[in-house]
């Protein structure tokens, strides 16, 4: 089950403190819906930042963006009980890519190889052998069609930066995917999870 941790706009003459939902429990004025702010531009450009984390592969995870443009800012947060990093990684462009008006250009900034390179190398390939890899059917393919769908209606480019390298952007989306990763009782886990190889493995 997906849960909505945080989502805040925030335009620079409003200064609003973040909302957070626990639980099911909404605080805070922010509301999860922030195409509203988006939706009377068309080829305007973006920066989306991303971010997943998970504790375990699989294990619960979470997801965060930071998306910027002419507006302001705008981000985003959630978890789910129990998924793995690469569907936190994802789904945190989803996400992100929803908030984006059609027509828009964005420039898509991950960590994540499999993110980046499933982008702009692997996709093509896949569609046309029918969603698979040379090996196999090719995992996380609700995601990716989604991916597919959403890229298809915007211009999209993507560049990997390093992560737990001093990258601001990455840097946030981090700590609010981790503050995401939900713990039993349906609160949200402090500190970060630990990453390892594991969770970084590039699978298709």
């Amino acid at each position: 089950m997906e849960r909505l941790v945080q989502c805040q706009e925030l335009a620079p003459h409003l200064g609003h403190p973040p909302a957070f939902r626990r639980g099911g429990e909404t605080r805070g004025r922010a509301r999860y819906d922030l195409r509203h702010m988006t939706s009377r531009a068309t080829n305007v450009c973006f920066d989306l930042f991303t971010d997943g984390a998970c504790e375990g592969n699989p294990g619960p995870g979470g997801w965060a963006f930071v998306l910027r443009g002419s507006e302001g800012e705008r981000e985003g947060a959630g978890g789910e009980d129990s998924t793995t990093n690469n569907r936190m990684e994802l789904t945190a462009v989803v996400r992100g890519l929803e908030q984006v008006p059609v027509g828009g250009r964005v420039t898509l900034h991950s960590d994540s190889q499999y993110v980046t390179k499933g982008l702009s190398e692997w996709l093509s390939g896949w569609k046309r052998r029918g969603w698979r890899t040379t090996s196999g059917p090719v995992k996380n393919a609700d995601l990716w069609k989604r991916l597919d769908v959403l890229a298809a209606e915007r211009s999209l480019r993507t560049v990997w930066v390093r992560g737990h390298n001093g990258h601001p952007e990455n840097e946030r989306c981090d700590a609010m995917a981790v503050a995401a990763v939900p713990r039993s009782g349906g609160a949200t886990r402090p500190g970060r999870p630990a990453r390892t190889a594991g969770n970084r493995r590039r699978v298709r």
